[in-house]
């Protein structure tokens, strides 16, 4: 089962949700969360702003008894450049919690969905005038259940936009969820423009993402916890490090910091073209 979540809060959610309930048949299930089910998808509406929702996904679990394998949030997405923007990423915070969830806690991510929505929503978003990317792990809510969030952005100009709602609501019921390498993803900025290169061109499905301003405010002790905590959650196998983002001497800091705990660091060589 997988687990979609809506805010009454939020226009792109909302924009999302009515698609969804026009592209599909519904049953109502008549319990909090105005819950609805369509074979294997249960959809949630949640009043407020969806990253506060800890623990929401077995509250649901409890409510309905199907227990969700994978939890998709339809959310909106703010940047300061206001750049029309399509993107996925997995949550959790690597310090603080400033914006839900739980202070030093990565949720489950989950690789094979959220990669197959970057390549699926870039396959249907040709056309439209938004950029398709990853953004890097952060904010809530706490869950225990392997996480997506799949936003339009980035300002109120295109939360409305009803081809974008198209485009998303397509993508996440058409996805295809392929079996590839998992890696987790080292450095580079917010939007991860490297990684999101590197899924769109290569068979390989990332998980969590450690961008270069997380692992600057960190020692050494910390950042070989970090990677190895995000390597763990996110059933990595290798890690991929986007060294032009970064001094080379950075660069081979992290690389011998993986070869002494035995974790593969792959270059796009390695990764077969998809």
């Amino acid at each position: 089962m997988r687990l979609l979540v809506s805010s009454e809060e939020d226009p792109a959610s909302r924009n999302m949700k009515d698609l969804l309930l026009q592209k599909r048949e519904w049953k109502e299930l008549g319990t909090p969360y105005d819950l609805l089910v369509s074979d294997d998808m249960i959809l949630a509406t949640v009043k407020g702003i969806h990253i506060y929702e800890d623990g929401m996904d077995k509250r649901i679990a409890d409510l309905v008894g199907l227990e969700a394998d994978e939890v998709v949030f339809l959310s909106r997405h703010r940047a300061a450049s206001s750049i029309p923007t399509l993107t996925v990423h997995p949550i959790g915070n690597f310090a603080e919690a400033k914006f839900g969830g739980r202070d030093g806690v990565l949720v489950p991510p989950a690789p094979s969905l959220m990669n197959g929505l970057l390549r699926r929503i870039a396959s249907l978003a040709k056309g439209l005038p938004f950029q398709i990317s990853f953004e890097v792990t952060h904010h809530g809510p706490w869950l225990e259940t392997p996480t997506v969030y799949m936003e339009i952005g980035s300002d109120e100009t295109m939360w409305g936009c009803r081809d974008a709602a198209d485009c998303l609501t397509d993508a996440l019921l058409t996805v295809n969820k392929a079996d590839y390498p998992v890696l987790i993803g080292l450095g580079g900025g917010h939007y991860a423009p490297r990684f999101t290169e590197v899924a769109l061109s290569r068979k390989a499905n990332f998980g969590h993402m450690i961008p270069s301003y997380v692992l600057e405010s960190v020692d050494r002790s910390e950042t070989e916890r970090l990677v190895r905590y995000a390597i763990e959650v996110s059933g990595a196998e290798a890690v991929y490090i986007h060294r032009k983002s970064m001094k080379r001497s950075r660069a081979s800091e992290l690389a011998a910091l993986l070869d002494r705990i035995g974790v593969p660091s792959l270059r796009s060589g390695d990764l077969e073209p998809l």
